[in-house]
């Protein structure tokens, strides 16, 4: 694709870039015959390559609107159009430039800055989302479906971890919202992998991995929360750390994302590779490891949702099927496992139309199997998915867990 840059686009610091990825897309269209959000709502403008126009109009120096901001939001970021693309465009990286660009030229309404500063405050702590999860318990019953969707009907209690120390090491993350959405995820994956004989030790001073603030307009701050889980790790890493373990694939994916988006930063570029390089999904691990040893006796029937960030972004669609199954568990047959649930990060909350209708037709397709239970890799789309309350939600590692003699 032909493209001119403005003399202001061209002093954007990833500039070049944008100009190599415009370049690379042939308008071929077949990005939009898998995009979630085209699918639903036929406009061209909401599909890959009509957004990719609309980035190029801008750095190109045409007028910004609240329309295009609109149709840059609407979508989820689910890379499913890079799985498609014949000619490699790295589309979110380019959406994340055209972004930035638009945002900083088009205020929002009050309501959308409102909630968009709110999520940023909130979801990366903790604390403070754990604390609005107890309140919101108490008072479910007053609280608008669409919120109230979004508390766990029943999470499992954190086991006990292991305390025994193994030659092998590993880190963790333990993120921001999952400790409460589902609190024994990270313990269960403790205990699985000390029964391969590895350890697994969090940092307390590792936080959220940066994602929700840099997809939520204000990605300086979620670099900034980058660097900061890049010291947190640095003393462990030099110590001889294997890898740097996610049970939530959406942060698996921005982490690995670490060394190009700081590849600029002569202070935290070769870290940062170097991070994005031991980051493993907790996939990634098991695979590699005798599974035979774990004894593991199931007769569940499951439905596995492979999440967005872990079979586009990350490129390991069909690794947890492969492993489950190794296991002895009974795996479904789930219709176009590769369209998005619509959780989407923050997306369920910040376009609820939309990732209703995506979550309900995820759903249907999960469900067309008649599974004992739905098992996923993200807390997001395990949230998301069990908020309808219909078949039961699990992560997939606390189905092996449970399952361990």
């Amino acid at each position: 694709m032909q493209t001119t840059l403005s003399e202001h686009a061209s002093q954007l610091p990833r500039a070049a870039e944008a100009e190599r990825i415009l370049r690379s897309c042939v308008h071929c269209g077949f990005c939009n015959a898998t995009c979630p959000t085209y699918q639903l709502l036929g406009d061209e403008l909401d599909g890959p390559r009509g957004r990719i126009y609309l980035i190029k109009q801008v750095l190109e120096g045409n007028e910004v609107t609240r329309k295009t901001q609109e149709h840059l939001d609407r979508c989820l970021s689910c890379r499913n159009c890079e799985t498609t693309c014949p000619s490699g465009v790295e589309y979110h990286n380019l959406l994340d430039i055209g972004r930035a660009v638009v945002d900083a030229a088009v205020q929002r309404p009050l309501a959308q800055r409102l909630l968009r500063q709110g999520l940023r405050k909130l979801v990366p702590n903790p604390g403070l989302f754990k604390g609005l999860i107890g309140s919101g318990q108490v008072f479910r019953a007053l609280l608008p479906g669409h919120l109230e969707s979004k508390l766990p009907r029943s999470a499992e209690p954190a086991k006990q971890r292991p305390t025994a120390l193994n030659a092998r090491k590993m880190l963790i993350l333990e993120g921001c919202v999952q400790s409460s959405l589902s609190p024994n995820t990270n313990a269960a994956a403790v205990r699985v992998l000390d029964q391969l004989k590895i350890s697994v030790t969090s940092i307390k001073q590792a936080g959220c991995c940066g994602a929700v603030e840099y997809h939520l307009d204000a990605q300086t701050a979620g670099l900034d929360r980058a660097r900061r889980n890049i010291d947190a790790w640095w003393p462990s890493i030099e110590l001889g750390a294997e890898a740097i373990v996610q049970t939530a694939s959406g942060c698996g994916a921005f982490i690995k994302e670490y060394g190009h988006l700081l590849s600029t930063d002569p202070a935290y570029a070769d870290k940062a590779r170097r991070v994005s390089a031991l980051a493993k999904d907790l996939v990634e691990v098991l695979r590699d490891e005798e599974l035979e040893r774990l004894g593991v006796k199931s007769a569940q029937s499951i439905a596995f949702h492979c999440p967005c960030t872990l079979q586009h972004a990350q490129k390991l669609g069909g690794a947890v099927e492969a492993v489950l199954t190794s296991l002895g568990f009974n795996l479904t047959a789930v219709p176009e496992g590769h369209l998005c649930c619509g959780s989407a990060g923050t997306y369920s909350i910040t376009q609820p139309e939309l990732s209703l209708q995506l979550r309900d037709n995820k759903l249907n397709a999960l469900e067309s199997g008649k599974p004992d239970v739905i098992a996923t890799a993200n807390i997001g789309c395990q949230t998301h998915l069990g908020g309808a309350g219909r078949t039961p939600v699990r992560h997939w590692i606390e189905l092996v867990e449970a399952a361990l003699p």
